[in-house]
């Protein structure tokens, strides 16, 4: 059985959501402030944190900052907070998914089998390619999910590490905007689009390439995509 920690503060919002996701077959645990958000979070053993961004005693923000210190768990913003600066700060610190209320309950439900799913398949995809991916300096050791670069370590976001791996493991093959997408966000979402995509490869590119403004392991093919490039 999966196991969803929710941290949120609105009481009457719990008791919707929590007769909700029990119905879908999950364990939830939750959370009303950051500090027992914490203390519950050291106990372990959850499969998506679903997180407000505003608590009264602290921001969801610096949470997802803090989980991401330990953990690549799948994790939605579920909040108020609709300005588009939100939303990407949100991605860019380590969510995989962003949603604002007032929101529908079926594609709540929806995105939380979704995540949970892509988070299932990319483990699979991980175990089929073996213990090790390495090229061009960059080495990804899957079953510690770390990353060095000439042997120097690399921190990733969840979603930049996916992304990393899913280049790697289609080295010289380019890979249409559409298909990363795919494999990685939510294509419906109207903030996870090209644009999006285009913030997390230039963000990715600064923390792998010798020099981001020339990229050489990353690139772009005009009006086709990205690919891994292995030659020179």
């Amino acid at each position: 059985m999966k196991h969803i920690f929710f941290v949120e503060d609105d009481l009457s919002l719990i008791n919707g959501l929590s007769f909700a996701i029990r119905k879908q077959g999950y364990e939830l645990t939750t959370a009303r402030t950051r500090e027992e958000a914490e203390r519950l979070w050291a106990k372990g053993g959850y499969d998506l944190v679903i997180l407000d961004v505003t608590l009264p005693d602290g921001s969801g923000f610096d949470l997802c900052r803090k989980i991401r210190e330990s953990s690549k768990v799948p994790i939605m913003f579920l909040t108020a907070a609709d300005e588009e600066t939100d939303i990407i700060m949100g991605l860019d610190i380590g969510g995989d998914d962003y949603m604002t209320k007032p929101f529908k309950l079926a594609v709540f439900l929806s995105r939380i089998n979704a995540l949970l799913r892509r988070s299932d398949n990319f483990a699979q995809e991980q175990t089929k390619a073996g213990t090790e991916l390495n090229s061009n300096g960059i080495r990804v050791q899957l079953l510690k999910q770390e990353v060095t670069k000439n042997g120097v370590p690399v921190d990733l976001t969840a979603s930049e590490y996916k992304l990393l791996c899913l280049f790697m493991e289609n080295a010289d093959i380019v890979l249409a905007p559409e298909k990363i997408l795919s494999r990685l966000w939510d294509c419906d979402e109207k903030y996870i689009d090209n644009n999006t995509l285009t913030v997390y490869i230039r963000r990715l590119r600064t923390k792998i390439e010798d020099d981001p403004a020339d990229p050489r392991k990353i690139v772009t093919v005009r009006r086709m995509g990205y690919k891994w490039n292995t030659t020179e």
